[in-house]
């Protein structure tokens, strides 16, 4: 069995999330999304799980930081084109978010990065498969 990523994310409005992210393409696995969280499905092996400030406080002592103005991870998502890329952040700001830099373009890898509703950093990346080593 191929390994699997759940990203958590502690979001302030579940139905207001899960709204963005429907408008960037993504799509909700029901069996384990409920009032306090959401399985948002990026791919195959890849999902984000959205949950509710006190619902996740459930899972750490941790206090939990302002991702407006705290970072403590960036998600990175590869895509297949540069232009995936400027599309998916075209489709973020629509729907809210916001760019915090202007796109990087380091000749053999593009990328740019949106903000969500909550203030997580999502990086999208397109690397010229020339250029990769295997």
């Amino acid at each position: 069995m191929a390994q699997q990523v759940f990203i958590n994310l502690a979001v302030d409005d579940l139905e207001r999330s899960k709204t963005f992210f429907a408008a960037l393409g993504y799509t909700f696995n029901p069996q384990f999304t409920d009032d306090n969280a959401a399985c948002m499905v990026i791919s195959d092996t890849i999902y984000a799980m959205l949950l509710v400030k006190p619902f996740f406080q459930n899972f750490t002592e941790k206090k939990l930081v302002d991702a407006h103005t705290q970072i403590e991870t960036l998600t990175c998502l590869s895509c297949d084109s540069r232009e995936a890329v400027d599309a998916q952040i075209a489709k973020a700001v629509a729907a809210g978010g916001r760019t915090p830099r202007p796109p990087q373009d380091y000749g053999f890898m593009y990328s740019h990065g949106f903000e969500d509703l909550d203030g997580h950093l999502w990086e999208l990346m397109y690397m010229d498969p020339a250029h990769v080593q295997s």
